[in-house]
C-alpha cells in the first residue's frame, strides 16, 4: 500500500479531512461526564453503542478465558508452544477464507457474517463439550480455536470502529469505546464464576454465543450513524468555487461509490498479506505486533510455570487467573476513561504506543532480579492495563487513516497470523532460553531486550501518526 503523503488529510487516502465536531457554546454545560470524557454534541449515542458493543463482546469472551487458561495447564505446561504452533496454523487457514468473504460480502453485512460463523462455532464446541467431557481432544481444540476466535473477533471490531469515526473523533472517543470491553472483562469473570455450577462449561460457552449474536444489532446503527455523523460525512467531496464552503454529509451510499458499505472490500483473498508486506506503515506495525506478541508470550509462560508450581488444584488456578483478569479490566476501564483520551490529545500516539515498552523492559529487569510470582504478577497486570489502555487505542487510532482494504483485510492479517506468528515463534524461542538452563532471569533479560526495540518501534510509528504521514 502507497503511504498517504505528509499533505493529505487523515482519513480515507485522498478524502476531505473531517471538520471537528462543534464544541458546545461557553459556560453551556454538556453535562460532568461528557464534559469529563470529551464527548461533543451528536457524539454521545455512538459513543455509547461502541461501548455497548465491545461490553457484549468481552463479557462473553471473559467468561471462556479461566476455562482456556486451565484447561491450557491441563494440557502440560511444557507443551504449550505446541498448542501456540497449531493457533498460528489455524490462523494461517483461516486467512484465505476471511479474504474470500471480504471480496463477496458487502462491507456492512461482513461483521454481521464473519460473527454469525464464529457464534456458530461455539455453539458445536458445547456440543462437543457436552458429548465428550473427559476427553483431551476437546478440550485442546476448544484452547486453540478460542484463541483464534479472540483475535479475529476483537480484529473485526475495531475494523468496524476504524471505519465508522474518523481521525479526529476516535482520538477523544475510542478509550470510552474500549472501556466498554474492560467492564465487559469484569462482568465476564463475575458471571462465569457466577453461573458455573449451574451451567457447567458447554452452558457457558453457549451463554458466550448470545452474548456475541447482541453485537449485530448494534453494528447495522453504527454503520448508518456512520452514513450522516461519522467517517461517511468526512469521505464527502469538498464544494468547489469557494475557499472555505462546507460539503454537506454525503448519504448517498450507492453501489457506484467505491468506497460505499454497500459494496465489498474486493481485492485478492490474500490481499491482507500483500498489503501489509508493500508499505512500510504497515510493515511497521506487523513489526510492533510482533515485538508485543513476544513480549507477552514471554511473561504468559513465566506465569503458567510460576502458576502451576505454586498453586497444586485446579480450583486454586481459575480462582487466580479470574483474579488476575478483574485486576487487569478494572484498572484498565479506570484508565481508559479518565486518562487515555487527554494523554492521547495532549501528548499524541507516540507516548501511547512507547510508555507501556518502556515499563515492560523495566518490569522485566526486575523479574530477573526477582523471579517470584508476586513479581511476575505485577508486571503481567501492569503490560495488560497498558495494552488495554495505551497500546491498543493508540494503534486503531493509526488505523483510521488508511483505506477500507487496509482497515479490514490487512489489519485482519496483522491482528492474527502475524500476532500468533509471533506468539509461537516466542513461544519456541522462550523454550530454547530454558533448555539452555540458566533459569527465570536469562528469560526475563532477553524479553527486557525485546521490549526495548518494541518501545523504539513503537516511538517511530507513533511520531509517523502524530505528524499524519501515514
Amino acid at each position: 500500500m502507497a503511504d498517504i503523503p505528509p499533505s493529505a488529510p487523515a482519513g480515507r487516502p485522498g478524502a476531505a479531512q473531517a471538520p471537528e465536531a462543534p464544541r458546545a457554546p461557553h459556560g453551556h454545560p454538556r453535562g460532568g461526564l461528557r464534559r469529563a470524557l470529551d464527548i461533543q454534541p451528536g457524539e454521545g449515542a455512538p459513543a455509547v453503542v461502541g461501548f455497548a458493543f465491545f461490553f457484549c463482546l468481552f463479557s462473553g469472551y471473559f467468561m471462556l478465558r479461566p476455562i482456556r487458561e486451565t484447561l491450557g495447564i491441563a494440557a502440560g505446561v511444557d507443551k504449550l508452544q505446541w498448542l501456540f504452533t497449531a493457533t498460528f496454523i489455524v490462523m494461517l487457514a483461516a486467512v484465505p477464507c476471511f479474504g474470500w468473504l471480504a471480496r463477496r460480502v458487502p462491507r456492512a453485512d461482513f461483521v454481521s457474517w464473519t460473527y454469525a460463523f464464529f457464534a456458530a462455532t461455539l455453539v458445536g464446541f458445547a456440543a462437543w463439550l457436552y458429548a465428550q467431557p473427559g476427553n483431551l481432544w476437546p478440550a485442546r481444540a476448544f484452547y486453540v480455536w478460542l484463541s483464534v476466535f479472540n483475535l479475529f473477533v476483537v480484529s473485526v471490531a475495531w475494523s468496524l470502529m476504524a471505519d465508522v469515526f474518523h481521525t479526529s473523533q476516535a482520538k477523544r472517543l475510542f478509550a470510552f469505546i474500549a472501556a466498554g470491553a474492560s467492564t465487559g472483562g469484569l462482568t465476564g469473570p463475575v458471571l462465569g464464576g457466577a453461573l458455573a455450577g449451574a451451567l457447567g462449561a458447554p452452558g457457558l460457552i453457549l451463554l458466550s454465543a448470545g452474548f456475541l449474536a447482541l453485537t449485530l444489532p448494534m453494528k447495522s446503527w453504527l454503520m448508518r450513524w456512520r452514513a450522516t455523523g461519522g467517517a461517511g460525512a468526512a469521505e464527502a467531496p469538498p464544494t468547489y468555487g469557494t475557499a472555505s464552503a462546507q460539503a454537506p454529509p454525503r448519504t448517498d451510499t450507492t453501489d457506484a461509490d467505491p468506497t460505499s458499505p454497500s459494496r465489498p472490500i474486493g481485492g485478492g483473498i490474500l490481499a491482507g498479506a500483500t498489503r501489509t508486506f508493500t508499505s512500510p506503515l504497515l510493515l511497521g506495525l506487523a513489526a510492533f505486533v510482533i515485538l508485543l506478541a513476544t513480549a507477552s508470550t514471554f511473561l504468559y509462560m513465566e506465569q503458567a510455570r510460576l502458576v502451576a508450581d505454586a498453586f497444586t488444584s485446579p480450583a486454586e488456578r481459575i480462582r487466580v487467573f479470574s483474579a488476575l483478569d478483574f485486576a487487569v479490566q478494572a484498572l484498565s476501564m479506570l484508565a481508559q476513561l479518565f486518562l487515555t483520551g487527554r494523554l492521547a490529545q495532549r501528548l499524541g500516539v507516540s507516548f501511547l504506543l512507547t510508555a507501556v515498552p518502556l515499563l515492560v523492559c523495566a518490569g522485566f529487569v526486575v523479574l530477573a532480579a526477582a523471579p517470584v510470582f508476586a513479581v511476575l504478577a505485577v508486571v503481567m497486570v501492569l503490560r495488560r492495563v497498558g495494552e488495554y489502555a495505551l497500546v491498543r487505542p493508540g494503534r486503531e487510532m493509526v488505523f483510521t487513516t488508511v483505506d477500507a482494504e487496509a482497515k479490514y483485510k490487512a489489519k485482519n492479517f496483522i491482528d492474527t497470523v502475524v500476532y500468533r506468528a509471533g506468539d509461537a515463534a516466542s513461544a519456541w524461542v522462550k523454550t530454547g532460553v530454558d533448555a539452555l538452563g540458566h533459569g527465570a532471569a536469562m528469560v526475563a533479560l532477553v524479553g527486557a531486550a525485546c521490549a526495548a526495540i518494541w518501545a523504539g518501534c513503537g516511538y517511530l510509528l507513533g511520531k509517523r501518526a502524530d505528524s499524519r504521514r501515514v
